[in-house]
């Protein structure tokens, strides 16, 4: 039977209005209802009534009242979990409370937009005996590299505390086509998420006073000038979607490989060349162990396919 649920408002949601963040969480709950959830009250944020055109804050609380899937939807979740086949991906750490993997490029974190699994998934099936495995945070399909996972649920909250605070460090290396000038090193741009007429999610640069805009603040490190191209270390102060990608492509400089904010001419040429991939990998990161005072740190390696792109020969150092 449905029972109430309870959902914490994470940095990757914040923004949102509450009708579109509940059309994402209850699938198969026709949009009529769920409006009339909300008109009666039985939706609640932080305890109060709310609007449909209510922005969602990160780390709000919303009770969500029981409400039953369509036939249609419930087998559509039910397929997800049964038929994703069990995989197991590189262990980059593990411990009764956390596990970190290096996550291919290629793979979505979890199914749903036209995904029929994800890694969630996938790992699920390979350890039935696991009686808890969240994503705690997560990365673009196209994006390899560290994906940290939760194997209690006070690690999940701990952790995602840490990512909503800023006390971790996340690291990215992107490649950008073009000479990135060194002494660009902070970008702070406000971002808001929209859709597409066909349903896929974008990202643009808005005014700071935009009030649809959500800060988001990305550090830039060159760590080498190649001939037309630039290897960044990125260090995203906020996790919103596609900052990166946004942030780097407004600049002028769009990540190579890139098929949604990219330069499409120039990646038809990268990919005869050899590059069949978006060149940001998840390099590095930084947190406090949930449950003891132990820093770890965690690093994947660059993947062969893009360390086999890099040019051999370097034009000019990084700073």
């Amino acid at each position: 039977m449905p029972e109430v649920k309870f959902i914490t408002v994470d940095a990757e949601d914040a923004g949102q209005r509450l009708d579109n963040f509940l059309m994402r969480h209850l699938k198969g709950v026709p949009k009529t209802h769920i409006y009339r959830i909300i008109r009666s009250g039985e939706v609640r944020v932080n305890k109060g009534r709310a609007t449909a055109d209510t922005r969602i804050s990160d780390g709000d609380v919303i009770r969500l009242p029981p409400t039953r899937l369509s036939e249609r939807a419930a087998e559509k979740a039910l397929a997800m979990e049964t038929h994703a086949p069990a995989r197991e991906f590189p262990i980059l750490w593990e411990d009764e409370h956390l596990l970190a993997i290096n996550k291919p490029a290629g793979v979505a974190v979890h199914g749903g937009s036209g995904v029929s699994f994800g890694v969630i998934e996938q790992l699920r099936k390979a350890r039935p005996q696991a009686t808890f495995l969240e994503l705690v945070h997560r990365l673009d399909r196209e994006t390899s590299g560290i994906l940290l996972l939760a194997k209690k649920r006070s690690a999940l909250k701990n952790v995602q505390d840490q990512f909503r605070e800023r006390e971790t460090g996340k690291t990215y290396l992107a490649l950008v086509i073009g000479h990135w000038p060194s002494n660009k090193k902070v970008l702070d741009k406000s971002l808001h998420k929209y859709l597409l007429p066909n349903g896929e999610r974008r990202v643009k640069v808005v005014a700071k006073d935009d009030p649809d805009g959500m800060r988001s603040l990305t550090l830039v490190k060159v760590a080498q000038h190649f001939d037309g191209f630039s290897l960044l270390e990125v260090t995203i102060k906020t996790g919103r979607t596609h900052q990166i990608r946004v942030h780097l492509a407004s600049e002028g400089f769009p990540i190579a490989g890139d098929d949604k904010y990219g330069d499409f001419e120039a990646n038809k040429d990268l990919a005869k060349t050899g590059l069949k991939r978006m060149f940001l990998h998840a390099w590095r990161l930084q947190l406090m162990h949930p449950a003891r005072p132990e820093t770890l740190a965690l690093i994947a390696a660059l993947p062969e396919e893009l360390q086999q792109f890099l040019p051999s020969a370097t034009v000019s150092g990084g700073n």
